[in-house]
């Protein structure tokens, strides 16, 4: 069946010699990967529109198994992404912690939406980093891996001050804090950031400013909390802590 989609290209494998296999999210279909015939010849028309993080309008051939892309229009090429090191290694997690989340053929048009704001966001050269961790919180319903975060995960109060506890997936407050000897102190302001993150609307995003040290509570927390309940485990994580490790000696 022939159809016409919208969609983001997330990953791309080279077929021989000329060939590629993409996948990409779409928002009329969820993610789909389909073989780009001849896209690897520089003079090929399928050649720009299959490039990783592009954005465009689709129209493939839909089977059992593997798709075929006939033709690509292309709306963005995401060219500071591309250009800027930091900025691939960030886009590249994010477009893999989405193909690592998903199941194929699965439509679901605010994840669609998320991907596109986020990478888009990051374009325009928002901070990367915390468009990050915005990405991974929201990811984590996605995965069905909720965290208590509007109430102390224990006893249920809504006030107080609070620390972060793996065992009880989620914040626990001051009075609870025997119920795990493990819990991570953090900031008032990482406790905010975390709700909000998991919560906002991202197209409501504005200036947005985050202390280093507050980063590295948040990376932390976030860090934690996949390691121990998503049982994802993402090349493109190794490459980005090589990147903030770079970043960091700057």
């Amino acid at each position: 069946m022939l159809q016409k989609c919208e969609g983001i290209v997330i990953r791309r494998t080279a077929y021989g010699e000329n060939n590629k296999i993409i996948t990409i999210y779409t928002r009329e279909l969820g993610k789909i990967g389909v073989m780009a015939r001849g896209a690897s010849k520089p003079n090929s028309r399928l050649s720009a529109v299959t490039q990783l993080f592009c954005s465009g309008y689709f129209l493939v051939t839909t089977s059992t198994g593997l798709g075929s892309l006939q033709q690509g229009e292309m709306v963005d090429s995401l060219r500071f992404i591309r250009e800027d090191l930091f900025a691939t290694a960030y886009a590249s997690y994010i477009v893999e912690l989405l193909d690592k989340s998903v199941e194929d053929k699965k439509p679901n048009p605010y994840l669609y939406e998320l991907l596109s704001q986020t990478l888009h966001y990051i374009n325009e050269e928002y901070d990367a980093e915390v468009l990050t961790f915005i990405f991974e919180m929201k990811m984590l319903p996605v995965n069905g891996i909720n965290p208590v975060l509007n109430q102390c995960a224990v006893c249920g109060e809504t006030e107080g001050e609070f620390s972060f506890s793996l065992r009880e997936a989620g914040f626990i407050c001051h009075r609870c804090l025997g119920k795990d000897p493990y819990h991570y102190k953090i900031s008032p302001a990482a406790v905010k950031l975390l709700r909000i993150f998991y919560y906002f609307d991202l197209s409501r995003l504005g200036n947005i400013s985050v202390k280093p040290e507050t980063k590295k509570e948040l990376r932390k927390i976030i860090d934690a909390y996949y390691e121990e309940y998503s049982g994802l485990h993402l090349k493109s994580k190794k490459f980005l802590k090589q990147m903030d490790t770079m970043k960091d000696m700057f």
